[in-house]
């Protein structure tokens, strides 16, 4: 597979990245291996979210195309990877191990057949290894998702699960603003105003076996997809 062709590319996979290079080398060859046996034209990209650590050299020496975003946040991370994807199908995946991108392929079928505009993937349906979500996550995760639920009028389960596709023509009918971890419930939010069709499959959420620092703060980031759940008015 040739991942820089010049060709027009299916897939385009984005890796937002802040300081995880024990483990974006990893995710970086999971993610070729699954277009390399799926016969895909696509590309990885690695969004370096201002790593203090060597995660842009590990991604770069593992063939992902490496981009620099010195805002920092979940959001401004992924907007960026948004604006560089030239694929027709975009996934977003985290690089921290506990999402198998073998597992991709099959986001990438619901959205490249024409069934589906997004794919969130739901956690709680699929396999979860012990210890890789607290309990506090859980409760946390399954209250805002509910929230979100209702206001949204959409089913989906699961709000903030860290993989999850789009389409490009689905991607220029929604408007995306968000810096931090709410990024994640505003892309459903303007899925859902926008009439696009969201699938969901059951994924496995594996526990990260390398030292790691998390980024997610479970009450500063909870209140940030609560208030922007709550505040959220559609823009058409």
């Amino acid at each position: 597979m040739e991942m820089n062709s010049d060709m027009k590319k299916q897939l385009s996979i984005v890796m937002p990245c802040r300081n995880e290079a024990a483990t974006v080398g990893i995710c970086v060859d999971e993610a070729a291996r699954m277009m390399a046996e799926h016969d895909l034209n696509g590309e990885i990209i690695v969004i370096d979210n201002a790593s203090s650590d060597s995660s842009a050299k590990e991604a770069e020496s593992h063939g992902a195309k490496v981009i620099r975003e010195d805002r920092t946040g979940y959001g401004y991370a992924i907007r960026r990877g948004l604006s560089e994807a030239s694929g027709d199908v975009i996934i977003i995946g985290d690089c921290d191990t506990t999402y198998d991108f073998a597992e991709s392929y099959r986001i990438y079928e619901m959205l490249a057949g024409g069934g589906y505009d997004m794919v969130v993937p739901d956690r709680f349906a699929g396999k979860m290894e012990k210890g890789a979500m607290q309990l506090s996550h859980v409760l946390g995760v399954k209250f805002l998702s509910y929230i979100g639920r209702k206001k949204f009028d959409t089913d989906v389960r699961d709000f903030h699960c860290g993989l999850r596709g789009i389409t490009r023509d689905a991607l220029k009918k929604i408007e995306l603003h968000t810096g931090g971890m709410e990024f994640a419930s505003e892309m459903i939010a303007e899925a859902a105003a926008s009439g696009l069709r969201i699938g969901q499959i059951g994924i496995t959420l594996r526990r990260c076996g390398y030292p790691r620092r998390s980024k997610l703060n479970a009450a500063r980031d909870g209140m940030r997809h609560l208030l922007y759940i709550l505040r959220f008015t559609a823009r058409r």
